[in-house]
């Protein structure tokens, strides 16, 4: 048989077939005087195992051992496949719940779906706000969820479903407004009278959720990118208003 026979026997492409000579799975039958391969029964037979094996999750660095029979055990071998399936099958079914979680709250999959539930009721409501500012207030929010890591999402999470509530939700679209109109021109005097207006409205949430600890300490190098960031994305009264805000609640 050459090549082509015998993939077409075995259901597989000739490339696969050159891909197991090139890796020593599969050793290379002897050359006819013409030059081609030529494979017997027997190559049609280690074919077959191959697939076998592979159809069950088994590495192709894995196989010679199994079919030369050196090496580890197949039972060990198999328990050992049968661990590394089953986290497969743990990491797939979270997977499929967060999957699950964005379709049903209508949020982008490209956001953290602890924070999902938010920008998803945000997006909705704030129609009038400038896709810029949206777009800011979602790469600082992705960015913070990174720096703050696991461990403290559920955290930062709580107080963004928070911020999404019938409760606050309205509170934040509108401040979303006012935040939107700040400038550069804007005095101090008036952003003081935001600053008190925002720690009215949202200080409740930050004591309920975790008080001064919302937002869980990150060094002084995340910190920096955070504030890069911001230095890209807001103008000068913006920034001077969070930082004033971030200076209420430290």
């Amino acid at each position: 048989m050459n090549s082509g026979e015998v993939a077409r026997l075995a259901g597989v492409s000739v490339r696969t077939l050159r891909h197991y000579h090139q890796i020593g799975v599969l050793p290379e039958p002897p050359r006819a005087a013409n030059g081609y391969r030529r494979y017997r029964a027997g190559d049609l037979v280690r074919l077959l195992r191959i697939k076998r094996l592979a159809a069950l999750g088994i590495p192709l660095e894995r196989m010679p051992q199994l079919l030369d029979g050196t090496g580890q055990d197949p039972p060990e071998l198999l328990d050992q496949l049968d661990r590394e399936l089953a986290a497969q099958i743990e990491r797939l079914t979270r997977q499929r719940e967060v999957i699950a979680r964005i379709r049903a709250e209508g949020s982008a999959p490209d956001i953290p779906p602890e924070l999902g539930r938010f920008f998803a009721v945000f997006g909705a409501a704030a129609t009038d706000i400038s896709p810029e500012l949206t777009a800011a207030d979602r790469d600082q929010s992705i960015l913070l969820a990174h720096l703050v890591g696991d461990q403290a999402m559920p955290q930062l999470g709580e107080f963004y479903d928070l911020m999404a509530s019938e409760e606050y939700a309205p509170r934040v679209v509108e401040f979303a407004r006012r935040f939107g109109d700040l400038g550069p021109e804007t005095g101090a005097d008036e952003l003081d009278a935001l600053v008190e207006q925002f720690v009215e409205l949202f200080g409740p949430a930050v004591t309920a959720v975790g008080g001064s600890d919302v937002l869980p300490t990150i060094d002084e190098k995340r910190v920096k990118l955070l504030d890069d960031l911001r230095d890209d994305q807001l103008n000068d009264g913006q920034r001077t208003f969070l930082a004033r805000v971030q200076a209420r609640f430290a």
